[in-house]
């Protein structure tokens, strides 16, 4: 091999080396990661009443825990708006007045299970918004039939409907829920964001409800602005000509067997 041609050779060689020297190396191989539980937030609407300018729509509204917002409870019995209400044990415990205004008033008010705990009905461990599922089976059915329990001893008719902290649920807790003999209560228009948006933007999502809707909201935090936002836009659904349907009043139809 001439001069020329070995040189060459050479400066190949180093250049390569070079170049694997500024190379990283691959990354190793990362153990799969196991995958949590698909999860489901059921939308739930009602029969409409196929009548322009006359909307059917279904309020219902979760007490999980904190105290009764007296906004909204006031605007639903001044108005005479039915409204199903979804309690947790532990808000019936700290709210016998607002129970006792529900009771009065059997016209207004259907009471259904939200809950023992406010712990998400999910059979596997998980965490939703930051708060930890009920994580099994067993511990399902203690966050269902504990909420029930509660409501009996508060002198509330035993519940047919359930929601659970979140409104998020695996389909294997779905299944069994049902088995228990409950439906499983959905929505289609979130109206409060969890009672964390502010008083217009709470107004103007429950004003938007057309006809067969179902409305979520709380009605626990009293001292958010978004309480303020859902009395006021009852007040305007109710002169708009709107009807107001509790879950018992009529038929509905839930997305991922929560009905069925």
């Amino acid at each position: 091999m001439n001069r020329f041609l070995l040189g060459y050779a050479l400066l190949l060689a180093a250049a390569s080396s070079a170049f694997a020297a500024e190379t990283p190396a691959a990354a190793p191989a990362r153990p799969p990661v196991a995958a949590g539980p698909k999860l489901v937030e059921p939308h739930l609407h009602i029969a409409r009443s196929n009548i322009s300018g006359h909307a059917r729509i279904a309020l219902t509204f979760d007490a999980c825990m904190g105290e009764a917002d007296e906004r909204i409870v006031s605007t639903l019995v001044n108005e005479r708006i039915p409204a199903t209400i979804f309690v947790t044990a532990r808000w019936l415990k700290r709210n016998p007045k607002a129970v006792a205004v529900f009771l009065q008033n059997p016209d207004l008010f259907e009471l259904e299970n939200h809950g023992e705990k406010h712990i998400p009905a999910i059979d596997k461990p998980v965490l939703v918004y930051g708060i930890a599922s009920a994580g099994s089976p067993d511990a399902v059915r203690q966050e269902v039939e504990g909420g029930a329990a509660a409501m009996v001893a508060s002198g509330i008719p035993a519940p047919r409907w359930f929601r659970g902290s979140t409104a998020k649920y695996d389909l294997s807790a779905i299944g069994q829920i049902r088995a228990m003999g409950y439906r499983i209560a959905g929505y289609s228009v979130n109206g409060d964001g969890g009672s964390l948006l502010g008083a217009a933007v709470t107004e103007k999502r429950i004003s938007s409800a057309k006809d067969g809707d179902v409305v979520i909201s709380h009605i626990n935090q009293p001292t958010h602005a978004a309480g303020a936002g859902v009395a006021k836009a009852l007040v305007d659904l109710k002169a708009k000509g709107t009807e107001f349907v509790r879950l018992q009043d009529v038929a509905d139809t839930g997305d991922d067997k929560t009905t069925e």
